[in-house]
């Protein structure tokens, strides 16, 4: 029987609002048949997201829901997690909402090591207020705020969150969909604070002001630069600056929050 992860789908609520070209749908569509192969329910499974096009995925996702503010997330997530270690917490945010304007509270859930599945989509700039830059746009590229070029270097979501102490960490494109299935699998099954990077550049604000005109020229780029970890430490440096690093990143078991809380806990008894 097809894995289709169709009964966590809030069917009446479609069509969707994403653009057309925009790959949230195929971010949505993945995480969703991962809770069923996961056997996760609705009533065991809480989605946390902000603000953004890809924080609106909790209006088709038929689980425990909390929306809230921009930047604050993972925040939220913590605290729901904390008082019932129990659920399966899994936070959804953009590059804006996560690394931006909540770049602080994402080193820190990582730090702590809490655990939470955060999947980030990153399209490279905020997608739903006008296309202005975030801290994930790519050096020189044109956004409705650079017109000319962003002057800014940008953030590594993958390397930050590895440096700040997360056990999982994978990136994924929205064009390696096996690749990205089993990356969101794997890091919702993991102990202690999971990330998994989708790259999905915003096809009405991004693409077309840098030379990927259509949904299809995008792909097409996630296709030719997408490089596993063994090929893109073979390449020299000015192919990798045009490469993808796609795959498992951070694989490690560490303690995670609850764990050591308990620990601490028992020893105060």
């Amino acid at each position: 029987m097809a894995i289709t992860g169709e009964k966590f789908l809030k069917k009446d609520s479609l069509p969707h609002m994403w653009c057309q070209g925009c790959g949230n749908g195929v971010a949505l569509s993945s995480l969703l048949r991962s809770f069923e192969r996961l056997k996760y329910t609705p009533q065991d499974t809480v989605i946390v997201s902000g603000i953004g096009c890809w924080g609106k995925a909790d209006d088709y996702i038929a689980t425990n829901a909390l929306h809230v503010t921009h930047g604050r997330a993972l925040p939220f997530a913590t605290g729901v997690k904390a008082v019932n270690p129990d659920l399966h917490v899994v936070v959804l945010m953009g590059d804006g909402d996560g690394v931006t304007i909540g770049g602080n509270h994402f080193i820190h859930a990582a730090r702590r090591n809490i655990d939470l599945t955060a999947i980030v989509v990153n399209n490279y700039n905020y997608g739903m207020t006008g296309g202005q830059f975030s801290a994930t746009t790519p050096a020189d590229s044109i956004t409705s705020t650079t017109a000319y070029g962003n002057p800014e270097r940008d953030f590594d979501i993958c390397t930050l969150a590895e440096a700040a102490g997360a056990n999982f960490v994978g990136r994924s494109t929205i064009y390696h969909g096996r690749l990205m299935d089993n990356l969101i699998k794997e890091a919702l099954s993991k102990k202690g604070f999971s990330l998994v990077e989708i790259i999905s550049p915003c096809p009405t604000h991004f693409g077309r002001k840098n030379k990927m005109k259509t949904a299809v020229d995008m792909l097409n780029l996630y296709k030719q630069n997408g490089v596993t970890k063994d090929k893109y430490e073979k390449m020299s440096p000015s192919e990798q600056s045009n490469a993808i690093l796609i795959g498992k990143l951070v694989d490690k078991d560490a303690p995670d929050f609850n764990t050591r809380y308990e620990e601490i806990r028992q020893k105060a008894i």
